[in-house]
């Protein structure tokens, strides 16, 4: 089995540690048009791993399309299992591929307060 053509790494910047648990979803829209019209569809879901990875967040057969996908990161949700608020109930990383490459990742460094993402490899 090949690599994912989309991953994601989550890093927990307050505790120094990969952030196990955060449910994660990724969608997809033809356009940017679409997609700010709400006429996206969810593709695939998961929760990260004790390294703070989703390794099956689509399906090992997805092929990837041009368009406009939203990786969400469900922030609430993870640091409510550490009894903690947090500023942002989800983090949205949305993006664009105009034509696709093998893999694209999405790495999220998280604190209750802040986050940064940034186009990985």
């Amino acid at each position: 089995m090949g690599v994912n053509p989309i991953t994601s790494h989550v890093l927990d910047a307050a505790r120094g540690s990969p952030a196990q648990g955060v449910p994660i979803s990724i969608s997809y829209a033809s356009s940017s048009q679409a997609a700010s019209a709400g006429q996206n569809s969810v593709i695939g879901r998961g929760v990260t791993n004790s390294d703070g990875r989703c390794p099956s967040l689509l399906a090992s057969d997805y092929v990837l399309k041009a368009g406009v996908y939203t990786v969400r990161f469900d922030t609430k949700t993870y640091f409510a299992l550490h009894g903690e608020k947090s500023f942002y109930p989800f983090v949205d990383v949305t993006f664009e591929i105009e034509q696709a490459a093998p893999h694209y990742h999405i790495p999220l460094n998280l604190a209750p307060f802040s986050y940064t993402t940034y186009r990985g490899s």
